[in-house]
């Protein structure tokens, strides 16, 4: 974040008077993809700087190798906005799928900073470069993290495009491994918008607690359709709610897009003991006013703002 951005967060936190919030429960702070505001996303540099901010959870998102590795990325492909190859040149797009390339092969590529000519790329003008930076490997992110950190990983699948990934049984597998692996289990969340991978994550790993995401808007909505595909085979029924269907689901959390929140659904997931932690919300205001409705976490890629709100609401951090 520029200083000047800073400094005028840091003068309307100030500002703001603490609510007095009525639940007990310690606020959970998510650096989303580590820092995306500040650091190349789902870098070790970005949750380095998520660590040193002060976030309690680290939030990622994960891929399959072609040698059945559990990596961090976003897309399923190498990304032309983010990825460079081994000559130093943007990736040309569409990207190779990460399930198409080994290990060895997806770390020839440096992911350190953002194509500064691409939209994308612009979004976020206070992210510093790191460069060098190369896919991580959620091994690596846990050894690097240490024995206390928690994390919110994500399985990275379209339903709609079942081409891109490895099938979510195998996936969902892959991952459950890895957690165990780094004896992590009771200190990691698995979230997905794919509820496939959660329901089967509860069969097989019934100690790993699961979140479920949503998101209800013009250019996506995972809710909408009968059946969706994105739902696991669930779906609202007349007379029931999304956040009835997220507890049937064997999910612990809520996970909506932040525009979606609001305080009906608020009450409702916590009538039925849900924790809510909305995604990705960035804007000061906008904090204050999900924190007023209770939530019980947010998902930022800029925790360093969110600090400063949580500083002057008055909730503490986990």
């Amino acid at each position: 974040m520029s200083q000047t951005v800073s400094l005028a967060c840091a003068i309307w936190a100030l500002s703001l008077m603490p609510t007095g919030l009525a639940h007990a429960q310690a606020f959970d702070l998510q650096g989303h993809r580590g820092t995306r505001g500040l650091a190349p996303e789902n870098t070790l540099a970005a949750f380095r700087t998520a660590l040193d901010l002060g976030v309690t959870t680290l939030e990622t998102d994960l891929a399959i190798t072609k040698d059945d590795v559990v990596v961090l990325s976003h897309e399923p492909r190498l990304n032309p906005d983010l990825a460079r190859g081994p000559d130093g040149k943007w990736v040309n797009a569409p990207g190779a799928t990460i399930h198409s390339l080994t290990l060895a092969e997806l770390k020839r590529y440096d992911i350190g900073r953002l194509n500064p000519d691409s939209g994308y790329g612009k979004q976020f003008p206070a992210q510093k470069p790191v460069d060098g930076e190369r896919f991580p490997t959620l091994a690596e992110l846990y050894a690097m993290a240490g024995p206390t950190v928690r994390f919110n990983i994500e399985t990275k699948i379209d339903p709609t495009k079942p081409g891109e990934t490895v099938d979510p049984a195998h996936f969902t597998r892959l991952v459950v491994d890895a957690v165990r692996a780094a004896k992590a289990a009771d200190r990691t969340t698995l979230e997905s918008f794919d509820w496939r991978t959660l329901v089967e994550a509860k069969r097989i790993a019934p100690e790993i607690e699961t979140v479920c995401l949503t998101i209800e808007s013009q250019n996506m909505n995972t809710v909408a359709g009968k059946p969706s595909p994105w739902l696991g085979g669930l779906d609202v029924s007349p007379g029931e709610s999304l956040q009835q269907l997220v507890k049937a689901a064997g999910c612990s959390a809520w996970s909506p897009f932040w525009r979606n929140v609001t305080a009906v659904n608020v009450t409702a997931a916590h009538k039925l003991d849900l924790n809510v932690i909305p995604w990705t919300v960035n804007d000061p205001a906008e904090m204050a006013r999900l924190i007023d409705l209770k939530v019980d976490g947010l998902i930022t890629d800029y925790p360093d703002r969110a600090l400063l709100v949580l500083a002057a609401k008055g909730p503490k951090i986990r």
